[in-house]
Protein backbone atom coordinates (compact mmCIF):
# COMPACT_ATOMS: atom_id res chain seq x y z
CA UNK A 1 0.00 0.00 0.00
CA UNK A 2 1.34 3.80 -0.47
CA UNK A 3 1.94 4.54 2.72
CA UNK A 4 4.06 7.62 2.17
CA UNK A 5 0.52 9.17 1.16
CA UNK A 6 -0.51 9.84 4.60
CA UNK A 7 2.98 11.12 5.56
CA UNK A 8 1.11 14.63 6.22
CA UNK A 9 -1.88 13.37 8.80
CA UNK A 10 -1.68 13.63 12.14
CA UNK A 11 -4.58 11.88 12.55
CA UNK A 12 -4.62 7.58 12.13
CA UNK A 13 -7.98 7.74 10.80
CA UNK A 14 -6.77 10.16 7.99
CA UNK A 15 -3.95 8.21 7.11
CA UNK A 16 -5.78 4.69 6.60
CA UNK A 17 -7.96 6.65 4.76
CA UNK A 18 -6.23 8.22 2.61
CA UNK A 19 -3.73 5.47 2.07
CA UNK A 20 -6.63 2.54 1.30
CA UNK A 21 -8.62 5.23 -0.88
CA UNK A 22 -4.91 4.94 -3.02
CA UNK A 23 -4.38 1.45 -2.86
CA UNK A 24 -7.75 0.70 -3.60
CA UNK A 25 -8.41 3.81 -6.39
CA UNK A 26 -4.98 1.76 -8.18
CA UNK A 27 -6.07 -1.82 -7.56
CA UNK A 28 -9.91 -2.41 -7.24
CA UNK A 29 -11.74 -3.43 -10.58
CA UNK A 30 -15.31 -3.55 -10.49
CA UNK A 31 -16.86 -7.20 -9.63
CA UNK A 32 -20.46 -6.23 -11.27
CA UNK A 33 -18.99 -5.76 -14.63
CA UNK A 34 -15.91 -5.93 -16.76
CA UNK A 35 -14.71 -2.99 -15.30
CA UNK A 36 -11.42 -2.87 -14.47
CA UNK A 37 -11.14 -0.07 -12.49
CA UNK A 38 -13.60 2.47 -10.07
CA UNK A 39 -13.65 5.66 -10.06
CA UNK A 40 -12.95 7.71 -6.58
CA UNK A 41 -15.64 10.18 -5.46
CA UNK A 42 -15.75 13.51 -3.87
CA UNK A 43 -16.77 14.15 -0.32
CA UNK A 44 -19.49 15.54 -1.13
CA UNK A 45 -20.85 11.81 -1.58
CA UNK A 46 -22.16 10.47 1.50
CA UNK A 47 -21.47 7.03 2.54
CA UNK A 48 -20.16 6.46 -1.32
CA UNK A 49 -16.10 6.11 -1.98
CA UNK A 50 -16.11 4.74 -5.52
CA UNK A 51 -18.31 4.62 -8.26
CA UNK A 52 -18.02 2.31 -11.70
CA UNK A 53 -18.08 4.58 -14.66
CA UNK A 54 -19.58 1.91 -16.81
CA UNK A 55 -22.12 0.61 -14.17
CA UNK A 56 -22.75 3.10 -12.09
CA UNK A 57 -22.74 0.63 -9.17
CA UNK A 58 -21.69 2.37 -5.91
CA UNK A 59 -19.31 1.02 -3.58
CA UNK A 60 -18.29 2.44 0.41
CA UNK A 61 -14.62 0.89 1.50
CA UNK A 62 -14.09 0.44 5.18
CA UNK A 63 -10.90 -0.33 6.29
CA UNK A 64 -9.00 -1.65 9.71
CA UNK A 65 -5.62 -3.30 10.76
CA UNK A 66 -7.18 -5.42 13.11
CA UNK A 67 -8.72 -9.23 12.93
CA UNK A 68 -11.70 -8.55 11.42
CA UNK A 69 -14.97 -9.35 13.52
CA UNK A 70 -18.70 -10.23 13.70
CA UNK A 71 -19.87 -6.24 13.92
CA UNK A 72 -18.39 -3.51 11.68
CA UNK A 73 -18.76 0.00 13.15
CA UNK A 74 -20.89 2.13 10.71
CA UNK A 75 -22.25 5.48 10.33
CA UNK A 76 -25.78 6.91 11.72
CA UNK A 77 -28.90 3.69 12.34
CA UNK A 78 -31.48 6.58 10.80
CA UNK A 79 -29.30 6.87 6.89
CA UNK A 80 -28.61 3.09 7.08
CA UNK A 81 -32.01 2.00 7.78
CA UNK A 82 -33.08 4.75 5.03
CA UNK A 83 -30.76 3.42 2.73
CA UNK A 84 -31.63 -0.29 2.90
CA UNK A 85 -35.21 0.44 2.60
CA UNK A 86 -35.28 2.60 -0.22
CA UNK A 87 -32.61 0.43 -1.77
CA UNK A 88 -30.01 3.43 -1.82
CA UNK A 89 -27.23 0.49 0.02
CA UNK A 90 -24.21 1.05 -1.81
CA UNK A 91 -21.59 -2.28 -2.11
CA UNK A 92 -19.34 -2.55 1.26
CA UNK A 93 -15.64 -3.18 0.20
CA UNK A 94 -14.06 -4.74 3.79
CA UNK A 95 -10.02 -4.08 3.67
CA UNK A 96 -7.97 -5.65 6.14
CA UNK A 97 -4.32 -4.67 6.03
CA UNK A 98 -1.28 -5.35 8.06
CA UNK A 99 -0.50 -2.26 10.03
CA UNK A 100 3.43 -3.17 10.01
CA UNK A 101 3.94 -3.71 6.67
CA UNK A 102 1.23 -1.96 5.11
CA UNK A 103 0.07 -4.99 2.93
CA UNK A 104 -3.59 -5.46 1.92
CA UNK A 105 -4.30 -8.92 3.99
CA UNK A 106 -7.79 -9.28 2.70
CA UNK A 107 -10.66 -7.68 0.72
CA UNK A 108 -14.30 -8.66 0.95
CA UNK A 109 -16.97 -7.36 -1.10
CA UNK A 110 -20.91 -7.61 0.27
CA UNK A 111 -23.03 -6.65 -2.20
CA UNK A 112 -25.77 -4.20 -1.94
CA UNK A 113 -28.31 -6.11 -1.95
CA UNK A 114 -26.95 -8.36 1.07
CA UNK A 115 -28.01 -5.34 3.27
CA UNK A 116 -31.94 -6.29 4.81
CA UNK A 117 -32.67 -5.33 8.45
CA UNK A 118 -31.57 -8.18 10.05
CA UNK A 119 -27.43 -7.33 8.97
CA UNK A 120 -27.39 -3.91 10.79
CA UNK A 121 -27.90 -3.24 14.91
CA UNK A 122 -28.43 0.27 16.79
CA UNK A 123 -26.17 1.37 18.90
CA UNK A 124 -27.26 3.04 22.35
CA UNK A 125 -27.52 6.72 22.09
CA UNK A 126 -24.79 9.33 22.74
CA UNK A 127 -24.29 10.39 26.26
CA UNK A 128 -25.75 14.24 26.89
CA UNK A 129 -22.21 14.97 27.73
CA UNK A 130 -20.46 14.18 24.18
CA UNK A 131 -20.47 16.32 21.48
CA UNK A 132 -23.10 14.71 19.33
CA UNK A 133 -25.42 13.88 22.26
CA UNK A 134 -28.20 11.58 21.87
CA UNK A 135 -26.27 10.67 18.29
CA UNK A 136 -27.35 7.07 17.34
CA UNK A 137 -25.10 4.72 15.21
CA UNK A 138 -25.39 1.33 13.99
CA UNK A 139 -22.94 -2.20 13.43
CA UNK A 140 -23.33 -3.78 10.45
CA UNK A 141 -23.63 -7.78 11.42
CA UNK A 142 -21.31 -9.73 9.24
CA UNK A 143 -22.86 -12.92 11.16
CA UNK A 144 -26.18 -12.77 10.28
CA UNK A 145 -24.96 -11.86 6.27
CA UNK A 146 -24.72 -15.30 4.78
CA UNK A 147 -21.49 -16.43 3.36
CA UNK A 148 -22.49 -16.47 -0.21
CA UNK A 149 -22.79 -12.69 0.16
CA UNK A 150 -19.34 -12.31 1.21
CA UNK A 151 -17.38 -12.89 -0.99
CA UNK A 152 -12.94 -12.70 -0.67
CA UNK A 153 -11.53 -10.93 -3.67
CA UNK A 154 -7.79 -11.19 -1.41
CA UNK A 155 -8.11 -13.79 1.12
CA UNK A 156 -4.68 -14.13 3.41
CA UNK A 157 -2.72 -12.02 0.85
CA UNK A 158 -3.93 -14.57 -1.70
CA UNK A 159 -5.91 -12.44 -5.32
CA UNK A 160 -8.58 -14.36 -6.25
CA UNK A 161 -9.11 -14.34 -9.77
CA UNK A 162 -11.54 -11.66 -10.66
CA UNK A 163 -13.59 -13.57 -13.50
CA UNK A 164 -14.49 -16.02 -10.42
CA UNK A 165 -15.50 -12.99 -8.12
CA UNK A 166 -17.53 -11.70 -10.91
CA UNK A 167 -19.22 -15.13 -10.99
CA UNK A 168 -19.79 -15.36 -7.69
CA UNK A 169 -21.35 -12.09 -7.75
CA UNK A 170 -23.72 -13.03 -11.01
CA UNK A 171 -24.98 -16.01 -9.48
CA UNK A 172 -26.70 -13.82 -6.22
CA UNK A 173 -27.47 -11.00 -8.39
CA UNK A 174 -31.38 -12.30 -8.76
CA UNK A 175 -31.72 -11.43 -5.02
CA UNK A 176 -31.71 -8.02 -5.69
CA UNK A 177 -34.88 -8.41 -7.75
CA UNK A 178 -36.92 -9.44 -4.75
CA UNK A 179 -38.83 -7.25 -2.15
CA UNK A 180 -37.44 -6.10 0.91
CA UNK A 181 -39.05 -7.74 3.60
CA UNK A 182 -39.48 -11.40 1.09
CA UNK A 183 -35.56 -10.35 0.64
CA UNK A 184 -34.55 -10.32 4.27
CA UNK A 185 -37.15 -13.59 5.15
CA UNK A 186 -34.62 -15.33 2.41
CA UNK A 187 -31.48 -14.05 2.99
CA UNK A 188 -32.10 -15.38 6.90
CA UNK A 189 -33.09 -18.68 5.99
CA UNK A 190 -30.13 -18.86 4.02
CA UNK A 191 -28.15 -17.90 6.20
CA UNK A 192 -29.48 -20.63 8.62
CA UNK A 193 -29.07 -23.54 6.28
CA UNK A 194 -25.31 -22.06 6.58
CA UNK A 195 -25.66 -22.11 10.33
CA UNK A 196 -26.60 -26.07 9.75
CA UNK A 197 -22.96 -26.63 7.63
CA UNK A 198 -24.20 -29.96 5.31
CA UNK A 199 -24.71 -30.47 1.85
CA UNK A 200 -27.38 -32.61 2.51
CA UNK A 201 -30.11 -31.46 5.15
CA UNK A 202 -33.98 -32.08 6.45
CA UNK A 203 -36.54 -29.52 7.35
CA UNK A 204 -36.64 -30.80 10.35
CA UNK A 205 -32.55 -29.06 10.63
CA UNK A 206 -34.12 -25.76 9.24
CA UNK A 207 -37.18 -25.70 12.08
CA UNK A 208 -34.32 -25.96 15.07
CA UNK A 209 -33.58 -22.45 14.52
CA UNK A 210 -37.47 -21.38 14.25
CA UNK A 211 -36.69 -19.21 17.53
CA UNK A 212 -33.78 -17.74 15.89
CA UNK A 213 -35.95 -16.81 13.33
CA UNK A 214 -39.09 -15.00 15.21
CA UNK A 215 -36.80 -13.03 16.72
CA UNK A 216 -35.33 -11.26 13.58
CA UNK A 217 -39.42 -11.37 12.82
CA UNK A 218 -40.82 -10.86 15.56
CA UNK A 219 -44.59 -9.86 13.45
CA UNK A 220 -44.78 -13.19 11.95
CA UNK A 221 -47.13 -15.70 13.67
CA UNK A 222 -46.38 -18.16 11.48
CA UNK A 223 -42.74 -18.72 11.24
CA UNK A 224 -42.71 -22.85 9.63
CA UNK A 225 -45.05 -21.81 6.75
CA UNK A 226 -42.55 -18.81 6.36
CA UNK A 227 -39.05 -21.58 6.56
CA UNK A 228 -41.17 -23.72 3.97
CA UNK A 229 -41.97 -20.61 1.58
CA UNK A 230 -38.25 -19.98 1.50
CA UNK A 231 -36.91 -23.10 1.02
CA UNK A 232 -38.72 -23.02 -1.64
CA UNK A 233 -37.74 -19.32 -3.12
CA UNK A 234 -33.83 -20.69 -2.58
CA UNK A 235 -34.56 -23.48 -4.88
CA UNK A 236 -35.65 -21.37 -7.48
CA UNK A 237 -33.08 -18.83 -7.07
CA UNK A 238 -30.99 -21.98 -7.52
CA UNK A 239 -28.72 -21.89 -4.49
CA UNK A 240 -30.80 -25.33 -3.14
CA UNK A 241 -31.94 -28.47 -4.94
CA UNK A 242 -34.91 -30.19 -3.67
CA UNK A 243 -34.74 -33.80 -3.17
CA UNK A 244 -37.65 -34.91 -2.30
CA UNK A 245 -39.36 -36.25 1.52
CA UNK A 246 -38.32 -32.64 3.23
CA UNK A 247 -34.95 -33.33 2.28
CA UNK A 248 -32.15 -30.52 0.51
CA UNK A 249 -29.33 -30.23 -1.36
CA UNK A 250 -27.18 -26.75 -1.18
CA UNK A 251 -26.00 -26.12 -4.43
Amino acid sequence: MPYELGAGYKSAAQRVRVVSEAWAADNVYCPCCPADQLERCGNNRQAIDFLCGACESPFQLKSSGKTLGSRIVDGAFSAMDHAITFGSTPNLLILGYDAERWTVRSLMLVPSFAFTGSAIEKRPPLKPDARRAGWVGCNILLGNIPVDLRIAMVANWNVAPAASVRQQYAALQSLKDLALPQRGWTLDVLNVVRKIGKQEFALGDVYEYEGELKQLHPHNLHVRDKIRQQLQQLRDLGLLEFLGDGMYQVR
